[in-house]
């Protein structure tokens, strides 16, 4: 069940998403601490550090070097992850964070819903290896906006 943590959480998600560079998709996330109510750490999708994130790549470079801001979130984190619970907007965690994600201990998901477009497949699988590794997945709609 959401609630009103659930929604102050995704708000901040969706401020970092903010600071993403990438003009065609920003992503935010949120590592938390469920019990504390306390923020571990933030990501959003960029290059990483030292690499030139001018925009000029061409898309294929552009991904191959773009580091997601679920990884982000949990590469800049200082604490163990271990159960933590992570916040994602716009888009469901990809196949290749699902991995990182479940391997990271995190146990729970919430994401926010929506047009999917040419992620599809991969949150698809990403939603399927959450299942299959027992993490709580939660889907965060505009209807929840008054959790």
């Amino acid at each position: 069940m959401l609630d009103k943590w659930d929604q102050r959480f995704m708000d901040v998600a969706r401020l970092v998403a903010s600071w993403s560079k990438d003009p065609s998709t920003k992503v935010g996330a949120v590592l938390v601490h469920p019990q504390q109510k306390r923020i571990v750490s933030t990501g959003y999708n960029g290059y990483p550090r030292s690499l030139e994130d001018d925009g000029g790549l061409d898309r294929d470079r552009k991904l191959s070097r773009t580091i997601h801001a679920e990884m982000n979130a949990i590469l800049h984190a200082r604490e163990p992850t271990e159960g933590l619970t992570l916040y994602v907007t716009p888009l469901p965690p990809c196949d290749r964070c699902a991995a990182h994600i479940i391997q990271a201990g995190i146990r729970r998901v919430v994401y926010a819903g929506g047009d999917l477009g040419r992620w599809a497949s991969s949150a698809s699988a990403s939603l399927a290896y959450f299942g299959e590794a027992g993490i709580e997945v939660m889907e965060f709609t505009a209807n929840d906006a008054s959790a």
